[in-house]
């Protein structure tokens, strides 16, 4: 029979896992404007994947009040499609190899959506990837740390796929939160956390970003990020103490501490030959990334490039024939 404290200690736990629960579940259902869900449905076509969750930086805009098609059309969409087996998502035989040994595979889709251009990247999972690339055990840092900002289910294929998918996100939010435990100050609040976090997942993935991008992600949704580390540590028995200012003290032991720390070593030394051998598999397996590139070198210099059906199937063969171009536009003289 449980003591009062023990049996107080689970009914607590239990509580702060239905915080968490209830908060990604009004995440994922949160109504996204009518020309993403087209574009969606465009995209899959007669594909039946698990589902397909929308996240990043026009999450955030639309959060943010901005759902005019303008702002949408002016950035990248990015979403995750999940699928049970790697063949049901329609591709080459090499791209479903490479993604079952290293996933995820990245993909670029263009659609005119009642006359709005809108772009995507899109990267494939299967539900057995997502599961184990969510676990705190998992050496990759990429997954959780996605998923454990806000995220939008737009596309299920029925009830029984969105709670999978479910389970998978509040697992990748109570991995970040734990991390954020071990890398975040010995007090502080819990924004720092985040930070701290989201600093040193940006660091291992070799991402280059701007000074403040970290906090960036969170600026504006406090509220939720505190909310959800606070719930996640208690439902996953890591007690803290809260002090008068609002600072909280994650209660770690200084081995158990000194353990995860090592354990993060691990995974910062891994992985930025792991999003290096990312990047070369994606200058073979990145569908549609040439006319990613043109769409990006246009925005950024007003250069306009034409991509004949040839260097769209063999984008590096024809590498140096673009860079030529570019050079005789001028754009590597120019000055920022």
């Amino acid at each position: 029979m449980l003591s009062n404290a023990a049996s107080g200690r689970s009914l607590a736990s239990t509580r702060a896992a239905g915080v968490v629960a209830r908060t990604v579940v009004a995440e994922l259902t949160e109504p996204v404007p009518p020309i993403i869900t087209h574009f969606v449905e465009r995209m899959v076509g007669s594909a039946r994947p698990v589902g397909v969750l929308f996240y990043g930086s026009l999450v955030r805009t639309l959060t943010k009040g901005n759902t005019a098609p303008e702002a949408l059309s002016e950035g990248v969409l990015d979403f995750y499609v999940i699928v049970d087996r790697q063949a049901d998502w329609p591709r080459g035989w090499l791209a479903r190899a490479a993604n079952a040994v290293l996933p995820p595979n990245v993909e670029y889709h263009e659609h005119e959506i009642d006359g709005v251009p809108l772009r995507a990247k899109v990267a494939i999972l299967t539900l057995d990837q997502f599961r184990r690339l969510t676990r705190p055990q998992s050496r990759d840092t990429t997954i959780w740390s996605r998923f454990s900002q806000p995220v939008r289910l737009v596309w299920v294929r029925d009830s029984g796929a969105a709670d999978s998918l479910l389970r998978c996100v509040v697992r990748a939010v109570g991995t970040a939160a734990r991390w954020a435990a071990a890398l975040g100050p010995d007090q502080g609040k819990p924004e720092q956390y985040w930070e701290a976090l989201f600093r040193r997942t940006y660091a291992a993935e070799l991402r280059v970003e701007k000074s403040g991008r970290s906090r960036s992600l969170i600026e504006g949704e406090e509220p939720r990020f505190s909310q959800l580390l606070t719930a996640s540590w208690v439902a996953g028995g890591l007690e803290a103490s809260v002090l008068p200012d609002g600072e909280i003290v994650p209660d770690i032991a200084h081995a158990e501490h000194q353990i995860a720390l090592r354990q993060w070593a691990i995974r910062a030394r891994l992985g930025r030959p792991l999003n290096v051998a990312r990047l070369l598999k994606g200058a073979f397996t990145f569908t549609g990334g040439a006319r990613y590139l043109t769409w990006k070198i246009q925005r950024h210099s007003g250069v306009a490039i034409t991509l004949t059906p040839f260097a769209e199937r063999h984008p590096i063969l024809c590498a140096p024939a673009v860079l030529w171009r570019l050079a005789r536009a001028g754009v590597f003289s120019r000055s920022s």
